[in-house]
């Protein structure tokens, strides 16, 4: 099942979509608002979030289709991300550092580069804008699986478009921070597609298309196949002696990488497809 986050006349809803309908949970539901309330109304039953909405599709209104107005999914408390996960990933770096060596040194590594992303107020959802430093002059995004996780657990997945300013961090490593948290750092969204509505994670078309004044600039595709390490790893060391919230994101890196001559620039607008849970569309805006 997909979840999905909706203000209507003012007030948050959460809608489930099945293959069949889309369903307002918040008008059976007051109480589940939020695709949070939802985990933790099913935590307290025992069950999956899914079993615990099929357990009552009878009662919930449906829905002609999800509204547009759509904000995040799920509001994590925090962000954060995986890095060099992919051979094009660890190249792409290698290219714009002064320190090469330190990129194909994770790729290779056993432990993974785990980072911290965002938090709320840095996060924005589908149709809203994200963010380009007004001091970096080369700025990309990064289209990525994100893995939804509950008290540390899997349960679900989104879209995550990691914003990143390459000059910042290519002028020293240790300004990584700097190039990648900031505000309207990240964008996460349409949905939460479940882990009983994701077959296989890391088996998912994912592909990323940027348009300027209507002329596409940049459209590629990839696979999470590719990625060189898995979710459940990659999860392993983000929750390792590391006491996470009880709502959180971690985005697995990504391996569609514009060419080293294009930066974005205000009024792009960014198109990131994944197999099995939407698109995710934002536009580019300094800040």
């Amino acid at each position: 099942m997909r979840y999905y986050q909706s203000n209507l006349e003012n007030e948050r809803h959460l809608l489930a979509k099945t293959e069949s309908a889309t369903y307002d949970l918040t008008n059976w539901n007051d109480d589940i608002d939020s695709f949070g309330t939802l985990l933790r109304a099913a935590d307290d039953e025992g069950v999956t979030p899914d079993t615990y909405v099929e357990e009552s599709l009878e009662e919930a209104n449906a829905v002609e289709a999800v509204p547009g107005t759509l904000s995040v999914p799920i509001v994590a408390d925090e962000i954060w991300a995986a890095g060099v996960t992919y051979r094009i990933s660890e190249e792409a770096r290698e290219a714009e550092s002064e320190s090469p060596d330190i990129y194909m040194n994770v790729y290779d590594a056993e432990r993974p580069e785990i980072f911290f992303k965002s938090t709320p107020s840095r996060t924005v959802g589908p149709n809203d804008a994200v963010g380009i430093r007004s001091d970096s002059e080369w700025d990309v995004p990064e289209p990525e699986l994100g893995i939804v996780l509950y008290q540390g657990d899997i349960v679900g997945y989104t879209i995550g478009n990691d914003m990143s300013s390459r000059s910042i961090e290519g002028e020293n490593p240790l300004y990584l921070p700097q190039a990648k948290v900031y505000d309207r750092c990240c964008s996460i969204g349409p949905c939460v597609a479940t882990v009983g509505t994701i077959e296989d994670p890391h088996d998912l078309d994912m592909n990323m298309s940027i348009t300027r004044d209507g002329e596409v600039l940049y459209n590629d595709g990839t696979s999470t196949s590719e990625m060189v390490r898995s979710c459940e790893e990659l999860v392993s060391y983000y929750t390792r002696h590391n006491n996470v919230p009880e709502f959180s994101v971690l985005l697995t890196g990504t391996s569609l990488v514009p060419e080293e001559n294009f930066t974005l620039e205000k009024g792009d607008q960014i198109h990131i497809d994944i197999e099995g849970i939407g698109t995710l569309e934002n536009e580019v805006i300094p800040v």
